[in-house]
């Protein structure tokens, strides 16, 4: 199978070893060092001095810890939704009681950092601020090294960041730019199983967090700070993916990272014009395509599911389809984490021949 979805993404053969190694004790000295281990090298791929706190979720679980250990309820909170995933951020501080201003893009365009400076001196008192940065809807990477200075030039709010398909994959300089809470998840470019969330916590955030009286205990961070610094973790952690995730970065510092983000680069970049030529256009704006997940309109009378059916039971290529309302409008060709130029070929060998059946 080839497996070309924006997550899970595919396991490189190091870490499926990785994942046969028998249980240890999650309040030993075998995982105290695994931890340690792993959060230094989060830290340097996060371009951070901040905490890098992990839990036991998904990706949205790195999301909602964030918001619920900033935000009390009726803070006023601004967010920025240009697709599926910025509206469901927006909808955890929703859900936690945030006094919640929407400002809606376009889905397929590009977060404008203007509009970001306006709406933060239309909203002087906001709390937090709520970005994704690389939205895989849509196949859009917003300008976060410009949001951010948006935010930090208009406001003191924390900004808080879904990085969960991004990270690992495009470099984001987190105290650089002033990331107060940033999250990220295994399954994506980190080249893992689902299962290990990640999340970095400024002082900023901290002060924040003080002050926050919404309700927490499983993603309560003074909590979860509080036992990573003795080597453990609150709860049992899920020990075979820090196994992985452990091997994972020890491939990305092998290859090194400036290389890891050139080879999504280049095998966006491959995608793109691989699909071009096969008749589909992207979906979005051209100047903000996103590096880990290439959304497409398909050719004039194709129909994206069948298209997607046929993929997959008669060739075994897995590709995403389009979410919420762009359902059955789009495709989504997912290239982030263990993924090289011969997966693309591969799969673009195969699209070519659905296309060329649907076609008759």
């Amino acid at each position: 199978m080839n497996l070309r979805i924006p997550g899970p993404t595919p396991l490189p053969p190091h870490v499926m070893a990785a994942l046969q190694r028998p249980m240890i004790d999650h309040r030993g000295p075998e995982f105290a060092a695994i931890q340690k281990r792993i959060v230094a090298k989060l830290q340097e791929v996060y371009e951070t001095k901040n905490d890098i706190l992990l839990f036991t979720s998904s990706g949205t679980g790195a999301l909602e810890a964030s918001v619920a250990n900033a935000i009390s309820a009726g803070d006023p909170v601004l967010a920025f939704c240009a697709g599926s995933f910025g509206d469901r951020l927006a909808d955890i501080a929703k859900g936690y009681g945030a006094a919640l201003t929407r400002v809606n893009f376009e889905w397929g365009q590009a977060i404008d950092p203007d509009r970001v400076s306006a709406a933060l001196r239309e909203n002087p008192k906001t709390r937090a601020v709520l970005v994704t940065h690389n939205e895989t809807s849509t196949g859009v990477l917003h300008p976060l090294k410009e949001i951010a200075a948006s935010v930090r030039a208009h406001s003191d709010a924390v900004l808080i960041v879904d990085a969960v398909s991004s990270l690992a994959a495009v470099r984001v300089e987190t105290d650089g730019w002033g990331i107060d809470l940033m999250g990220t998840a295994s399954q994506k470019a980190w080249m893992c199983p689902p299962g290990v969330s990640i999340v970095s916590v400024s002082s900023r955030a901290w002060q924040a967090n003080a002050a926050a009286k919404s309700p927490r205990l499983y993603f309560d961070f003074v909590e979860t700070k509080k036992w990573m610094e003795k080597g453990q973790t609150p709860f049992t952690p899920a020990v075979s993916v820090y196994f992985a995730l452990d091997a994972a970065l020890k491939l990305m510092e092998t290859e090194g990272i400036a290389n890891v983000y050139a080879r999504h680069l280049r095998v966006a970049q491959r995608t793109r014009d691989q699909a071009l030529k096969l008749g589909f256009t992207l979906f979005g704006d051209p100047h903000f395509v996103s590096p880990t997940v290439t959304a497409l309109n398909v050719p004039q009378g194709i129909d994206s599911e069948t298209l997607l059916r046929i993929a997959r039971e008669e060739h075994g290529l897995v590709i995403g389809g389009g979410q919420a309302k762009l359902k059955g409008k789009i495709i989504r060709i997912g290239h982030l984490g263990y993924v090289h130029e011969d997966d693309i070929d591969s799969a673009m060998q195969v699209l070519e021949q659905v296309l060329k059946k649907m076609c008759g």
